[in-house]
């Protein structure tokens, strides 16, 4: 009798490794990815008061605001394709595992270094150069993460639960968001502003290296998720997945167009577009932005139990069609109730998980096993890197031309060519994974 193919592992035998322990496996990928999506958007939070002590405004030299411009508009984005493609093949030649801690220590060790900046006023141009190092290499691990934790959770899956450890992708980024926003409202809430200025926003990068350790043991006790005899084959090429899969790395591309605009869109620039576009209260649109991000965390494990019953396509449709139905009524709705866009915002997030809760599982299924972390990271980060972090820019460029309505309609566009794509991918949730 013949073991399936899409167990946890394969069966155990003399000389095998002992059979997975699903639990664990989903710690080790959510509680890092938690850890690494901190850090990264610990900065986000704490930006004004890494701009005094790094780029104070009373700065002469005119090298200070281009590294500026250059640390928060290019670095993270510029770096995550190649995190993908580089951290990604490193999961494919020396496992899973190997990439997952490789992530966590190298985001770690970035957060130390940030926390360890020094300012302009000690150290002149050393203090901008040392944090674009740093968030250079923030840049590559997030990358990194993505391919890696994609497919070492779905590989960790059991039969029928691909869907179901798929979803823990974005619950752990959207816990990590959460924990990064705490912090943020924490510190300003216990410290003053000098002492916050001078070394709170220190702390928090600080407890993103200590909490990296963490991550880094309890992914230390995983395990590999490649099969024996992937382990036992020749090692891919660092091009191997974009030379012998052109089709399926356009087909990440594809379907990752649409939802990655809609994503940051919506759990991200929907605060700042409701202020700049109908005069929005700051505070009142950042409380029901974290009200939204804790109810869609909640959302991802229910579409991902769906997916795995009804299959993918039904899930990523309501979500591509609904956004490109609903997205210009939802937008052009939002006054300045409170109610109006904690309900769109919402809504949003609804339709959102029909595409989030499935992603790792939908994008895993595409490769086969031999390429898929470097298959699936280049191509998903490039394509976040054109949409997805340049969401903001555009709301407000269209703003800026005196068409902010057109912005519903860009959004729109781009989810329904990810729908078109949907409509062509082959229904992957019921046929074993590849190994």
């Amino acid at each position: 009798m013949t073991q399936p193919t899409d167990a946890a592992g394969p069966a155990k035998a003399a000389g095998e490794a002992p059979p997975m322990r699903p639990g664990r496996q989903l710690l080790a990928a959510s509680v890092g990815n938690a850890v690494e999506w901190y850090d990264w958007l610990a900065y986000t939070f704490l930006a004004t008061f890494i701009a005094d002590e790094i780029f104070p405004r009373s700065a002469g030299n005119s090298l200070v605001p281009l590294l500026s411009t250059f640390a928060v508009f290019a670095v993270g984005f510029f770096m995550r394709p190649i995190g993908g493609l580089l951290l990604g093949a490193i999961a494919d030649r020396r496992g899973r595992r190997a990439a997952l801690t490789a992530t966590i220590l190298l985001m770690g060790g970035s957060s130390l270094l940030l926390a360890l900046t020094p300012s302009y006023a000690a150290a002149g141009l050393l203090g901008p150069v040392v944090l674009v190092i740093a968030r250079l290499l923030q840049g590559l691990s997030v990358g990194g993460e993505f391919a890696a934790a994609t497919t070492f959770l779905v590989e960790s899956a059991g039969p029928g639960r691909r869907g179901f450890f798929s979803s823990f992708q974005y619950v752990s980024t959207t816990v990590g968001q959460l924990i990064a926003s705490g912090v943020t409202a924490l510190l300003v809430a216990s410290i003053d502003d000098a002492a916050m200025h001078q070394w709170g926003w220190r702390a928090a990068f600080l407890l993103g290296a200590v909490l990296s350790l963490v991550g880094f043991w309890i992914r230390r006790g995983s395990q590999e998720t490649r099969s024996a005899e992937q382990q036992a084959a020749s090692r891919p090429g660092l091009f191997e997945a974009l030379r012998t899969h052109p089709r399926e790395s356009l087909l990440i591309c594809g379907i990752t167009t649409g939802a990655t605009i809609a994503y940051y869109t919506w759990t991200s620039y929907l605060p700042t577009y409701a202020q700049v576009n109908v005069g929005f209260d700051k505070g009142d649109s950042l409380l029901i932005g974290t009200i939204s991000l804790a109810f869609f965390a909640l959302l991802q494990p229910l579409g991902g139990l769906l997916s795995d019953r009804v299959g993918r396509k039904p899930l990523l449709l309501t979500f591509s069609v609904g956004f490109a139905v609903l997205c210009v009524p939802l937008l052009n709705s939002i006054t300045t109730s409170f109610m109006s866009l904690l309900l769109v915002q919402c809504a949003g997030m609804v339709l959102l998980t029909g595409y989030t809760s499935i992603a790792a599982a939908v994008n895993a299924e595409v490769f086969p096993a031999r390429v898929r972390a470097a298959g699936i990271g280049f191509p998903y980060s490039v394509t976040v890197a054109l949409f997805g972090g340049t969401a903001p820019y555009m709301g407000t460029l269209f703003k800026d031309l005196g068409r902010p309505g057109a912005f519903p309609w860009y959004v729109a566009a781009l989810c329904l060519i990810s729908a078109v794509v949907y409509l062509k991918l082959p229904e992957g949730a019921k046929k074993p994974l590849d190994r």
